[in-house]
């Protein structure tokens, strides 16, 4: 088959994928939603959700419509940008919030069905949910590959290009900047609903648990609407959005540089282009089937259950390595062998830091379980052992990614050590390494099912505690819930891993854009470039980084560098603060209803929740902004001030400083929130016990660690980046030093 012919397998797999949500999505609606009280509960939700995410819909248009009209101005009114950019910018941005609208709206319709399910068993209410955060992971790749395909059908019937290698370098960078409006939409998402959610967590959990003794999810607590509300709008539609960004932001990434890498070889070109969407189109197919794999039995512990999921997505990932090999020998690409083993290398990677962020989250595992053990001395011990095994937890992923941008890079070039780093390696090796980056998000369908799942098993809990339900039905829906605490880690570990391996392809795509940013503007560096006798289109990217001086001697470099780490403290500075505010008049909410609504502990009366539910909205609305615009910001300001030298220091410095610190965060606060289930499923002192205490005010510090700030990082990273690409013309025309 030919390469055109086999690309639309990609479109195919993609309705494949919307085909069995939809599914998934009916059959889940069929499951009864339980009694009138359930169905009440999850109604409020439902409208509590749909009311935020209104809200921050209507604030992030506003902003799209300012940025898409700015862009539109670069490229109509000063040349200095593709013309498609702003479109392409806005329907990343809507597939994007579509897909994080979908996944949202299924789980809150999901949660009183599982809870209801769990009354008849662990596996019943553990199939509802899972089936259901499926529905979100089907749909994000989905709408992702439909929107790739969509793009590339678009570019390569309008784009008009001198030769057919050099129309396909400009449709994939073209692709590329929708990325930045799926970045710009998810950070929206992610920061707006994190601050919703752990504002309304930290309330319920410090004034309810602690101060008044009562039961998580209990009626009487003000708080605890809104604190499901923003399960689903933080956990689920937030994540949605941030995974849709980083699904599409690899496979585009890896086109752009499979372009620019075959350049020279036009045989082998458009092969390049579509091997990492083929890759992801056959992980769809493979998730779908490992979604039905997973199952497990009544009286499961955390090990089983673990194992129940760990059998589907471990299927999968197995599967996906088996049929690179197919995909990429049947494209006929040079080194097949090698690019294969480079995708299994990602893959790989992925489940190591899956593992090694079970391992520290889980309370079937020692780290967490000191951590609990800590409480026995109080608080400020359990913070502190937290923050210890957060720190420590970041070793093997930094490790382990390490060894995968090596190996993945090393396979690409067939282990060419001799000539490692010449022009035609370099560009090989680092398509390599965005391949790793669609390997590991390959199974992206099911391993982002099990990362829905959690809040939707949470949500049941809830449902359960505030129906009254049956205590038995209240312990299965825990035990689903600590499961789902450490699969969103694990999704929150793969999320931040793909992160760290595509900002390295998109360093090399920003090249790109920089060399056809100096092509159309006939600037200085053109000029340049044509005098040694190589013109700009035949430049590689040592050349670029060598009349660029982009070395850790030039200033501008360091300067780029110590920014971009300060940024990645800067933003979780103001989300963590953000949530501190926002929960404050959360906590200062609670206390005024239990001190003014008589009778709300005895339950002679009903606390007023819609109050509640408005305190957050409003702290989440008017909180988002600002890191959000500094995160799109920066890299302008960067590029303007500095050059290309700035902007490539601003992107190294905030990946590495952004990777740890976003490993570090999101594995404290699981451990930390795992630490207090281990108490509450009777280990010591239990439910109401000072250790219990200690390990709900350990569990509120990691909430905005693991839910708003760590979880946000990973779109700061490619965020920056992405800005950076569209940006790239700008930064060619205007750079002052």
């Amino acid at each position: 088959m030919t390469a055109q012919q086999l690309f639309w397998f990609i479109p195919l797999a993609s309705i494949l994928a919307l085909g069995f949500a939809f599914y998934f999505f009916r059959k889940m609606r069929k499951e009864s939603e339980g009694t009138d009280t359930m169905k009440t509960i999850a109604r409020h939700v439902r409208k509590g959700a749909m009311a935020y995410l209104k809200q921050q819909y209507k604030i992030v248009t506003i902003v799209f419509v300012v940025l898409a009209a700015f862009f539109a101005l670069l490229a109509y009114g000063f040349g200095v940008q593709n013309t498609w950019v702003p479109f392409a910018f806005i329907t990343g941005g809507f597939f994007s919030g579509l897909a994080g609208f979908i996944g949202m709206k299924t789980a809150t319709y999901a949660s009183a069905r599982t809870a209801n399910a769990a009354q008849y068993s662990l596996n019943r209410g553990l199939k509802v949910a899972f089936r259901s955060g499926a529905v979100m992971g089907l749909v994000v790749v989905g709408l992702g590959l439909l929107d790739i395909s969509l793009w590339y059908l678009l570019l390569d019937t309008f784009v008009e290009e001198a030769t057919a290698a050099e129309k396909l370098i400009i449709i994939t960078t073209t692709m590329l900047t929708f990325g930045m409006g799926a970045s710009t939409q998810a950070l929206f998402a992610r920061v707006g609903g994190g601050i919703y959610t752990k504002a309304a967590d930290v309330g319920a959990d410090l004034v309810g648990k602690v101060e008044a003794g009562i039961p998580e999810d209990d009626p009487r607590n003000p708080a605890t609407i809104a604190d499901n509300v923003g399960d689903n709008v933080g956990d689920v539609a937030g994540m949605g959005a941030d995974l849709y960004e980083s699904y599409c932001g690899s496979i585009l990434a890896t086109a752009a540089l499979g372009a620019a890498a075959f350049m020279a070889y036009p045989e082998l070109q458009l092969k390049a282009v579509f091997a990492p969407m083929l890759i992801a189109a056959t992980g769809i197919v493979l998730s779908i089937i490992g979604i039905f794999l997973v199952r497990t039995h009544e009286g499961a512990n955390m090990k089983k259950l673990l194992a129940a999921l760990g059998r589907g997505v471990n299927t999968s990932s197995v599967l996906i390595a088996a049929a690179t090999f197919g995909i990429l020998y049947a494209l006929g690409l040079e080194n097949w062998i090698g690019l294969s083993l480079s995708v299994i290398s990602g893959l790989a990677a992925g489940i190591i830091i899956g593992q090694t962020t079970e391992y520290y989250t889980s309370h079937s595992y020692k780290p967490t379980q000191r951590i609990a053990r800590s409480a026995e001395t109080g608080p400020a011990t359990v913070i502190i052992s937290g923050i210890g095994t957060g720190m420590v937890s970041t070793a093997i992923p930094v490790l382990t990614i390490g060894a995968a941008i090596v190996m993945a890079y090393l396979f690409a070039i067939n282990f060419d050590v001799a000539h490692i780093m010449s022009a035609q390696n370099l560009s090989i090796g680092l398509y390599g390494i965005g391949i790793a980056a669609v390997g590991m998000l390959s199974t992206l369908g099911i391993t982002l099912a099990t990362d829905a799942y959690g809040p939707i098993a949470d949500n049941a809990g809830g449902n359960a505690e505030m129906s009254g339900l049956d205590k038995e039905v209240r312990k299965r829906t825990d035990a689903l819930d600590a499961l789902g605490n450490t699969t969103a880690a694990t999704g929150k570990g793969f999320a931040i891993g793909s992160a760290a391996l595509t900002a390295l392809a998109l360093l090399a795509s920003y090249i790109e854009e920089i060399k056809i940013g100096i092509a159309r503007l006939d600037t200085q560096a053109a000029n340049f470039f044509a005098a040694t006798g190589k013109p700009v289109k035949e430049a590689t990217i040592p050349d670029f980084m060598e009349y660029f001086q982009i070395n850790l001697m030039n200033p501008k470099v360091l300067v780029g560098m110590f920014t971009g780490a300060m940024m990645a403290f800067l933003f979780c500075g103001l989300t963590m603060n953000a949530v501190g505010r926002a929960a404050q008049n959360m906590v200062e909410e609670v206390r005024r209803q239990f001190r003014e609504i008589k009778g709300i502990l005895t339950g002679q009366a009903t606390p007023d929740y819609a109050r509640c539910v408005a305190i957050s909205t409003r702290g989440a609305q008017r909180e988002m902004l600002f890191p959000s615009l500094l995160a799109i910001a920066a890299p302008v300001l960067m590029g303007v001030i500095f050059g290309v030298a700035g902007v490539m220091g601003l992107l190294v410095g905030g990946l590495a400083a952004g990777f740890v610190l976003a490993v570090f965060m999101a594995n404290a606060g699981g451990a930390w929130d795992n630490a207090k289930k281990y108490i509450e499923e009777g280990n010591l002192g239990g439910k109401g016990s000072d250790n219990h205490k200690a390990t709900v005010v350990g569990d509120t510090v990691g909430d905005p660690f693991k839910d708003t700030s760590g979880p946000s990082l990973n779109i700061l990273i490619k965020l920056m980046s992405m800005v950076s690409i569209v940006m790239a013309g700008l930064t060619v025309a205007f750079s002052i030093l």
